[in-house]
Order: structure tokens, then sequence, then C-alpha cells
């Protein structure tokens, strides 16, 4: 008993110091020390990470409001990092510096399948909602330099470049091909500034000749939202490979945008869950807290509860739940918020990076780790030098600047007083193991939108989204970084946005590396016959890890008075076959009946009260047998609505046409473009 009573002491005094170990150091004065050249005092806004200059290491850009945005490399001799951006006009990345656009956000993709990403800066010329008087530029590397493509006369007479105040941006490869699209979330004023979704418009594009038509697709994509447009993430978040986007929204609802696979999107935020419409979003991020396979959704609201949102499939139901505790909810003038493994422990950390906003607001961790059958604990960490109570943090960023396994981060300052950046190492965690995964597209570009899943020897699966935005007004890096402990990796999965995949072992000498997973160029290439997968889980035909259904495989494996089998991601559990009358059903665990959450749903004009409840349809919907509102199929029932292609969206529809054409003034007929 004592034995016990001394070992549960030792692990909570050791779950304590790793708690109150601080988490970062500054490194400021050390890697980027403050001057005119490299680390300017000035207004700065968001951060992106990506290959600038084509020499296979990464650069972080930063966007510049009232001075020039800066390209920081770093420097393996001096172990510095230093602005590769210089006011000078024969410098091949000069452009990029921009200086009169006030440029707020930053993201890259590679739009035109040339294996090299362009970078987008979303710019707002001071304005603070609907139209600005500087448009966003988009860079390509050109001529042996960076030039603007929406300054091309094909795209000035085509009226393409985004004129509007907006917030976040992020790249969406949502056809699959692995070219991207920049999704733009504008904060409308009125009926101006819709979200705008610009994409290469391949038919009217004549790549050899260096000519790239771009579009506005938002319409055609169902996504020309007006709302006040904050933060964006984007990846497989509720579709299975094909990329979502999530928005969470300032003065109305967040949207969850799930990819129909055609290119077009249905809003299910309500539907989910997610929808929260009297906050306003910040910073946002993916990650799977509890393994299960799921992606979920954290982010920051101003001033307002901060959520941490688990998917569920409680029922069969796609539903997220609320898991933050009253701490990590505590509101904050949030902006960026990361989620990335900083000691390399598997356990996820929350960053939260905060404004100094009428007063000091210290930026905050948290540390989400996964438990068995329960929802993940989560537990403040010691922030260290990192807490910055009075800066006036506007962006923030993580990447491996020296290559030693374990994650560096930038936060960015502005808004209201000129600040350097910041630079912060990690102080916990040398000794643990890790993997950088980099997976690319078919043109040998970062392949944002895969997913990433590593079978371990002990600690089973682990995921990661290769995501095309996130934080806020910053674009994290194209790179799955896996902290592991004192466990090591088995077999490494990709799954890309078109569905395909690559499942390949993994050789003791490539831990603690980064692993370049180039894209599946044979159809049907073999996969190799050895893959250890671990418990729970077995290698398809394909050569995948795919969960196996013991409650199928061993219909007896739940006994006594916990009956039902439920099959979890690479496990079971057994609950209680709890029976439920009309108007309830068991809620996850079995042990109570809870109402049917019909009016949740979001669909319909609906009054419930214990146990029952009433619903009036809005228009676009019917009422279906068992008291439902379901989606009326307008493309089915009015056969010939369109004049190419329909798309049944909720309560409505939409028309859209095949490329080289365009809308007609009735928004059904399609003309040549």
């Amino acid at each position: 008993m004592m034995q016990t009573w001394l070992l549960v002491s030792l692990l909570l005094s050791l779950s304590w110091a790793q708690r109150s170990e601080p988490m970062f150091r500054a490194m400021t004065k050390m890697v980027l020390p403050p001057d005119y050249e490299n680390n300017p005092t000035q207004l700065n806004y968001g951060l992106a990470v990506t290959d600038v200059d084509g020499d296979g290491d990464l650069e972080v850009l930063v966007a510049g409001y009232n001075g020039p945005n800066l390209v920081l490399k770093y420097d393996n001799s001096r172990e510095v990092l230093y602005n590769i951006a210089v006011d000078n006009k024969s410098s091949p990345f000069y452009a990029l510096r921009d200086r009169q656009g006030n440029a707020i956000a930053v993201a890259a993709c590679d739009i035109d399948g040339d294996g090299r990403e362009e970078i987008y800066f979303l710019n707002t010329n001071n304005a603070f909602s609907g139209l600005a008087t500087y448009s966003d530029k988009l860079f390509k590397f050109r001529n042996g330099r960076f030039e603007d493509l929406l300054s091309d006369d094909i795209n000035v007479r085509r009226g393409v470049a985004n004129r509007m105040a907006g917030r976040s941006v992020a790249c969406l490869d949502r056809m699959g091909t692995g070219r991207y699209s920049i999704y733009i979330a504008n904060y409308a004023s009125g009926k101006v500034g819709a979200h705008a979704l610009i994409e290469m418009d391949e038919a009217a594009s004549d790549l050899s000749a260096g000519i790239i038509a771009l579009s506005d697709v938002a319409e055609q994509a169902g996504v020309n939202k007006l709302t006040g447009g904050r933060g964006v993430v984007v990846g497989p978040i509720v579709s299975q490979v094909q990329s979502d986007i999530f928005c969470d929204n300032e003065y109305g609802p967040n949207f969850l945008f799930k990819n129909n696979g055609d290119g077009t999107f249905t809003d299910i935020a309500g539907q989910a869950g997610v929808d929260d419409p009297y906050q306003h979003g910040r910073g946002v991020a993916l990650a799977d807290f509890n393994r299960d396979g799921k992606t979920d959704i954290v982010y920051g609201n101003w001033n307002g509860p901060h959520r941490l949102f688990l998917q569920t499939s409680a029922n069969r139901k796609l539903r997220f739940k609320d898991i933050a505790t009253q701490k990590f909810a505590m509101p904050s003038p949030v902006r960026t918020v990361i989620v990335a493994d900083f000691d390399n422990d598997q356990e996820l950390e929350v960053f939260f990076n905060n404004i100094a906003y009428r007063g000091s607001s210290a930026n905050r961790i948290f540390r989400v780790s996964r438990r068995d059958h329960a929802d993940p604990l989560i537990e403040e960490l010691n922030v260290g030098e990192a807490a910055e109570a009075d800066g006036r943090g506007t962006g923030a960023a993580v990447t491996d600047f020296d290559g030693d396994g374990k994650l560096d981060l930038i936060v960015s300052h502005g808004e209201s007083v000129a600040q350097p950046l910041s630079i912060y190492k990690v102080n916990q965690g040398s000794s643990n193991n890790w993997l950088r995964v980099i997976p690319r597209t078919r043109f040998g570009s970062f392949a944002r939108g895969a997913k990433v899943v590593i079978y371990t020897k002990k600690s089973g699966p682990h995921t990661r989204i290769i995501d095309g935005g996130s934080g806020y007004l910053c674009e994290m890096e194209p790179v799955a970084h896996f902290g592991l402990g004192k466990d090591s990796v088995t077999t490494v999965e990709v799954r890309w946005p078109d569905g395909s995949s690559v499942a390949r072992p993994l050789v003791a000498s490539e831990m603690n590396s980064v692993l370049e997973i180039p894209y599946p160029q044979t159809e049907g290439k073999e996969q190799p016959a050895e893959i250890e997968c671990g418990q729970g889980f077995a290698a398809d035909e394909k050569g995948l890890c795919t969960d196996k259904d013991e409650c199928t495989e061993f219909p007896s494996v739940c006994s006594g008075d916990r009956l039902v089998c439920i099959n979890t991601f690479g496990g079971y559990k057994c609950r209680p076959n709890k029976r439920c009358g009309h108007g309830f059903e068991p809620n996850e665990d079995g042990t109570a009946c809870v109402d049917i959450e019909v009016c949740s749903l979001g669909l319909s004009e609906c009054s419930q009260s214990e146990g029952s409840f009433s619903c009036q349809c809005n228009s676009g919907y019917w009422l279906s047998s068992s008291g439902e509102c379901a989606d009326v199929d307008e493309c089915q029932e009015q056969s010939g609505v369109c004049e190419q292609a329909c798309h049944s969206d909720h309560d409505s529809f939409h028309c859209h046409c095949q490329a080289g054409y365009s809308l007609g003034a009735d928004r059904k007929t399609c003309l040549l473009a």
C-alpha cells in the first residue's frame, strides 16, 4: 500500500514539474535582433511558411502593415534569421516588399501546377470593411523575379483582383487536381465584400507563354457569403480526404463548408453544432486531439469563450461537442491560435496569442492529453518567456528553423504599437523522438490539404492535417510534425485531396528526420508487403491501415450489464443496453436517455420540449415522416432548371457552368466567357 502511494506521489510530482517548467525561452536577440533591415520595429500582421527562394529550405513570410513585407531565411552557419526581400530593385524578391499595401494576411500555394508556390498578400489599405483602395497581390516567380499576376493585362481586364478589406486567406485544392485556389475571408460592409475564391482559369490560360488567367469562382463554388470574415482553415474536416473549409466569423454564424465532391460546397455549421452565432471568431486550427481519426476544431473568440470542438458521431449523427474547460475557455483578446506538439511528448499543445488590448493580456498554452474512453485532459502549462503580457500580438507561426527536430515559435506584433518580431525556442523534450513529413503534389509542390497518419509501436495512430490556412491571418508550415516521446513509428500513410494514398514502412534510421513523400505517379502501384499497423488495425488490399471492427469480428466481446459493443478507432467499448422512450435516445456512454436534438440541426423553425418537438420547415425543406425537415432537391424536382449543371444546396439551389462559360444575368443560362 505504501509503495503504491509513493508511486502515485512520484507521478504527480513529475506531472507538476512538467507543467511548471517554462515551455519557451526568448531567442530574439541571438536569432533575429531588431534592426532596420531584418527585424524593423513596425506594425506586422500575418505569417506564412513556404520555400520562397526554391532552395528546398523553408522561409517565413511576414505581412508588413506600415512597412515592407519581409522574407526571413535561416543562415545555418551564423545561426541567425535574415531578410532576403531587401530594398534593392535588382533583388528577385524586391516586389514582395510592397510597402504601399498595408498587408495583414499572407498564404502560399501552387495555383498553376508548376511545382512552386505562389504568394498571396491580402492588403487592406487602411479599410476596415467593404471596399479598399489598393488591391491584393498574387506573386509568381517569373522571369527571374517575383511578379504580381493580378497586375497582368488579362487579369486587369477580367477585374479579378480583390479590392476588399479582408482578413485571413487560405489555400484550397477544391477539385483534387494539385492546383490550388485562394480563399479570401473578406469583411463585408452591407452587401459589399463577399468571400472570394480566386483560381487559375485553365481554358483561358497559356502556361507555355506565361499567361495565367484568373477567375473568382466563389459564387460557382457556393462560398460567396457576406459576413465579418475572420479566420479560415482548410482540410479534410468532415470529408474523408477532400478539403472542407471552416471559417470563424464576426457578427454572424461560422461556416463549415463541406466539399460536395464536384468543386462546390454546402454549409453545415448549424447542423454540426459549430455555428456559434453570437461570438466573434479569430484564430483557428485543426487537429485530432483524442486520436480517433476524426478532425477536431479549436478556435479563439475575441473576448468571448474559446472553443475546443471534438468531432463525434454519437447515434450516427455528425456533431461537434465543446470540451473546453473553464480555464481554457476564459475570454481574452485573442489573435492567432496554434496547435503543435512543442515538446515532442506525443500530446498536442494549444497556444493562444493575445494582444494587449486595454491592458495587459499574456499569451497562454495548454496541453491536451488523450485518455482512453474519455475526453482529453486539458492542463494549462507555463508559457515561459513567450507570455508577452504587454505584446501587441497579431500573428504567429511555427517551423523548425535550425533542423533540431523541435519547433520554433515566431510571433508578430502590431495594430496599436509598433514592435519587432519575437523568436522563441522550446525548453522541454530535447531527448524525445520526432518525425517531420512533407507530402508533395503531383507537380512536386507542397500538398496543402493532405492528411498524414503515422502508426506507432506503443501509442497507436497519430494524425496531422497539412492545413491550407489556420492561425489568424497566417498559414502554417506545409509539414506534418510529430512528437513521439520514447515511441517509434512503424508506418507512414499519406492521403491526398483527390483520394490517392501511399503507405510505407519506416525503418529505424529514418526516425528523427524529415521525410518527403512524393505523390504516387503510377496508378495501382504495389504497396509494400510488410505494413505494421498496430493493435486494432489491419492492412487492406491497398496496403493502407484500416480500423478493425471488433464488434463484428467478436460478437460476444461485451457481456454482463454492458452488452452493447461500440466500435471505436483502433478498439471498442462496451456500454449498457439503455432503452429510451419516444423522443429520447441513449447518450454516448449509454448511461442516460437524452432528448433527440432535432431542433439543434439548424434546418427548421422548431420548438422542443422534453421528449418531444414540433417542426415547421423553412422554404426549401419538406417535413419527413420522422418529423424532421429534409432538403428539397430542386435540381431533381425541376428538371432543366439550369442550362448546364445544377447543385442543390441547403434550402435552395444554384446553377454553374462548364469551363469557358459564365452564368448569365438570370443565374440559370450559360454564356461563352
